[in-house]
């Protein structure tokens, strides 16, 4: 099978642009992962003070909780 040259030309330009356009979607992934990997930790960081904030209030009142109440028909 004998190929031109201009048929090669064509291929390898053809095989460079689905390159270039491959590196531009790894590039974009990659921004968006890393964005995504931030907001993860910012979430985990924010889980963890609510966490916190909410053990805080209730050691300030432990009676208060509605699962602790006792039904009024008791």
């Amino acid at each position: 099978m004998s190929l031109s040259l201009q048929t090669l030309e064509k291929r390898i330009e053809e095989l460079e642009n689905q390159v270039a356009f491959q590196d531009e979607l790894i590039e974009s992934l990659n921004t968006t992962v890393a964005r995504q990997d931030h907001e993860i930790l910012e979430l985990k960081h924010q889980l963890g003070r609510m966490s916190e904030r909410l053990k805080e209030i209730s050691d300030i009142s432990p009676g208060a909780a509605p699962q602790d109440e006792t039904p009024p028909h008791y």
